[in-house]
């Protein structure tokens, strides 16, 4: 089974109880070792990640445990930075194990064709004050200034950028828009025009879940998030589907 999960926004200041929101993260990594041969983590799966050369974000100990054990006993993890946890630059991959992707990749499983990205900056019609928060956050010249800010101080206003950023964004949370306004369902048909073989897109990001065929072997896939909906998306070699988890 191939696993992928999105936006769980762990440390999240709009989340009242962080320790049993990161035990039920683990705990659901616990239920699908079982039979997982991949885990796909389609980005913002911190709700802030700044590594300083020496200094790595407080707290996650169970979680990043829980991925290295598993990594350690042979699972692949792979893990799309997303636009809450671009800000990796060594320790996720060295110290944890995790394969790190910064860019959308297309991937074959099970002889299907999976584009697979977080979500954010694909559609050139998004918000445009987003879009130039985006540049600037992947600058590498303004992650050296950034790294200037003590930890302390700059992992607060992380935080707290994260905490409004969020709220802006909880009148459309969990709503489908429609077809014609969920831009990476419109970026999607606008790509798999000239890229027919697609067989599933997969991102993070919106917050939905959702699961819509736009083409006769072509399905759209939003993964939803691990922070209110707790969905996540399986794969077993032939078919994809969206569970949710029961508590």
């Amino acid at each position: 089974m191939i696993y992928f999960i999105s936006d769980s926004h762990l440390g999240s200041r709009l989340v009242d109880d962080h320790k049993a929101h990161e035990k039920k993260f683990v705990d659901w990594l616990d239920q699908v070792k079982a039979d997982a041969t991949a885990i796909y983590m389609m980005g913002d799966i911190f709700d802030f990640w700044f590594e300083y050369k020496t200094v790595v974000p407080k707290g996650f100990v169970r979680f990043l445990g829980k991925v290295a054990e598993l990594i350690d006993a042979g699972i692949e993890i792979h893990f799309f930075t997303g636009n809450h946890d671009i800000w990796t630059f060594g320790y996720l991959e060295n110290e944890v194990g995790l394969i790190v992707h910064r860019q959308p990749e297309v991937v074959v499983l099970g002889g299907k064709n999976f584009y697979l990205a977080h979500g954010d900056g694909l559609y050139t019609q998004e918000d445009t004050g987003f879009r130039i928060i985006r540049k600037i956050f992947h600058s590498s010249f303004a992650q050296k200034l950034f790294r200037l800010v003590p930890p302390q101080i700059g992992q607060g206003f992380g935080y707290n950028w994260s905490k409004n950023n969020r709220k802006k964004d909880l009148p459309n949370e969990n709503k489908f828009l429609g077809e014609d306004r969920e831009f990476l369902v419109v970026y999607s048909k606008q790509y798999a025009e000239n890229h027919p073989e697609i067989d599933y897109f997969i991102y993070g990001h919106r917050h939905i879940a959702l699961d819509l065929q736009i083409k006769n072997n072509t399905r759209v896939v939003v993964l939803g998030d691990f922070v209110s909906i707790f969905s996540y998306g399986v794969f077993d070699g032939e078919n994809f589907r969206l569970e949710f988890l029961e508590d």
